[in-house]
């Protein structure tokens, strides 16, 4: 085993306890007359990889407790061995050691995975992975006190030719971009992914790089100077065909702001299997929600400024057509046009543009309707007679049936209706799903989500 670091000086838990969440947490510690982390041993490498490093990794974590660091990591040395990430991929449980990476470094983490402040089971998020992401999003981890933590479990370095992941350039996916590792992947081209089901209790508005994605195409590649919304109508309805540029929505409309959750309309897919029934499409849990601050400009007058009649309309409904072909969508011309209804051409998402992961440069939102109406990457937005003729508005795993229809067998689509709204409903994010929870500790904190679609509110979870 390689030796442990020199401890710092002794924390006394009899003094105020300190201001900075990473000292508390030590301070804690103290006070219940625990160890000091820094006193924990160093992981035992792995022999048939590290046993020839062990003495100069020791001489290495040494070397960085007297301060030898670089943008306060622990600088890579010739010592340390050289890991790909293939081999840190493999190293996901305790039985196999538990490894992350952080920049160039390669650490096991094993021995401190139950001493984590945030629970085991959010650290073992970046099992096999990097931390990088994570720590982006949690910045309490860019302290002194969290590094020096972590340069004692470094065991190498990662290969120089992966420290930028490279992509085929001919996949039509190749240009699509980095994703969260901690995602639940359902599938990877397109990619779909939803929230980590425990970490969505913890922000009401969702961190854009943890919100599910849902895409049925590879993600466009938008120039924004050449980007133009067509805005126009078919044959019989009074609007004029219009341009804009990005920058003419930016200028020439008021700002609004809205605050709206979206939830596919799969979500919670895999309840419905695990009860026996049979559904077809991706097995989402219930991480297919997530709650973002929107900002844009109202639909209403975009298409009050290109001719539409606001108090006799003659179109029934809207499209919103993507960069994205074939897909597309529409919603009602009453929720389209509606002073109190909210409906956004967005261009913000949390304060910043939107991600292309989220319809950069564009995309609607439609507060109270399915996802699946809120079209990103818009270009089109069309007046129209009828709905739209897309699968993905008419198929009938887009049409609202009773729970009673097994079977689409001699089901005519057209006689139903397309979701649009969709019903109050919740979910228990933590304790997670089949945990076991004592029955001694006398009460437990439960924590999840509850959302009702339309604009009505949610009266009480029970």
């Amino acid at each position: 085993p390689i030796s442990p670091l020199p401890l710092p000086p002794p924390l006394d838990p009899s003094s105020h306890p300190p201001r900075h969440p990473a000292d508390m947490f030590l301070w804690k510690r103290a006070a219940r007359g625990l160890p000091r982390l820094l006193a924990l041993p160093r992981p035992r490498p792995r022999p048939q990889i590290f046993a020839a490093a062990a003495a100069a990794a020791a001489a290495a974590v040494a070397a960085a407790a007297v301060g030898e660091t670089v943008g306060r990591t622990a600088r890579a040395r010739p010592e340390w061995p050289i890991v790909k990430r293939e081999e840190v991929a493999k190293h996901k449980t305790a039985e196999d050691r538990i490894w992350v990476t952080y920049k160039d470094g390669v650490y096991d983490i094993t021995d401190f995975v139950e001493q984590h402040p945030g629970g085991a089971s959010r650290i073992m998020l970046a099992a096999g992975g990097a931390v990088d992401p994570f720590w982006a999003l949690y910045q309490q981890h860019m302290v002194d006190n969290v590094l020096e933590i972590l340069s004692q479990y470094r065991i190498g370095t990662l290969s120089k030719d992966e420290m930028v992941e490279l992509k085929d350039l001919h996949d039509p996916y190749a240009s699509d971009p980095n994703r969260l590792p901690a995602l639940t992947v359902y599938k990877e081209k397109p990619f779909n992914a939803s929230t980590p089901i425990e970490l969505i209790p913890d922000n009401f508005i969702t961190p854009a790089p943890l919100w599910y994605k849902r895409h049925h195409h590879p993600v466009p590649v938008v120039d924004p100077k050449e980007f133009r919304l067509e805005v126009k109508a078919e044959e019989g309805i009074s609007l004029k065909s219009v341009k804009l540029s990005l920058e003419d929505l930016k200028n020439n409309f008021p700002k609004h702001t809205i605050t709206t959750t979206l939830q596919c309309a799969g979500n919670r897919r895999s309840e419905l299997n695990a009860l026996g029934e049979k559904t077809q499409g991706l097995n989402w849990n219930t991480g297919a929600i997530s709650t973002a601050q929107w900002a844009g400009v109202k639909l209403r007058d975009v298409l009050k400024a290109a001719g539409l009649n606001m108090d006799n309309p003659d179109a029934n409904h809207i499209w919103f057509m993507g960069l994205d072909p074939p897909y597309d969508a529409s919603i009602p011309i009453k929720k389209a046009i509606d002073p109190f209804g909210d409906v956004l051409l967005a261009y913000e998402m949390n304060g910043e543009p939107l991600p292309r992961d989220h319809g950069y440069p564009i995309r609607a939102v439609v507060p109270g309707h399915v996802a699946a109406r809120q079209v990103k990457w818009v270009n089109q937005v069309v007046a129209s007679k009828e709905e739209s003729h897309s699968g993905w508005q008419r198929g009938v795993q887009y049409k609202g049936f009773s729970a009673n229809i097994k079977s689409f067998k001699g089901v005519d689509p057209s006689r139903v209706a397309s979701v649009q709204e969709l019903p109050v409903q919740s979910a228990i994010c933590d304790p997670s799903s089949n945990s076991v929870v004592s029955k001694d500790e006398g009460e437990v904190k439960v924590r999840g989500w509850a959302w009702s679609g339309g604009g009505r509110g949610v009266v009480r979870v029970g």
